[in-house]
């Protein structure tokens, strides 16, 4: 099971920041993603939110590849596999594309707006579902943004520890 985390941000570049961070800390093995998202509140208070997960062009992908293979099928019914091939791909990543474009992976999108809200002008909050960590070294490697914890689905133990590690991490800097 994954862990909710928001992290709030005084910069507007600075969870854009942590986040490419984190993925370098995810290719050492330090830090298990299963989905990440970026809001940026601009200071004329808009919102501008930034999915780690592109599902309109992974939907399309997955439909192209199958809708290709549906379609050399069905061509070979017809005797012509290769135009069945071209029509099933292009239906196939439409139809991909769409349903990539209303699917909701990973974390709520209105959860997301709605804690956006939240956020001072002028600022980011990074929203990050972490299947596993190891805190000792990924809490270091990110404490100089000064990152404020704003929502967990941690424990209320652990979530204090989290932020008890933030601050400690913080003054040190």
């Amino acid at each position: 099971m994954s862990d909710l985390i928001v992290l709030g941000f005084d910069g507007i570049g600075s969870a854009d920041d942590v986040l490419t961070k984190l993925r370098a800390l995810q290719k050492e093995h330090l830090i298990d993603l299963e989905d990440a998202c970026v809001v940026i509140r601009s200071r004329d208070e808009k919102l501008q939110v930034k999915q780690a997960v592109n599902l309109t062009k992974l939907g399309a992908a997955s439909g192209l590849s199958t809708g290709m293979l549906v379609g050399a099928l069905a061509g070979l019914l017809v005797l012509n596999p290769l135009a069945g091939m071209a029509v099933g791909g292009l239906a196939g990543a439409g139809f991909g594309a769409l349903s990539g474009s209303l699917a909701d992976f990973g974390i709520n999108d209105e959860f997301i707006k709605s804690v956006g809200k939240s956020i001072p002008p002028g600022s980011s909050a990074l929203f990050i579902l972490v299947k596993r960590s190891t805190a000792d070294k990924v809490i270091p490697e990110i404490e100089r943004y000064k990152p404020r914890v704003l929502k967990t689905s941690l424990t209320n133990e652990k979530e204090e520890e989290l932020k008890a590690a933030l601050a400690v991490n913080a003054k040190a800097a």
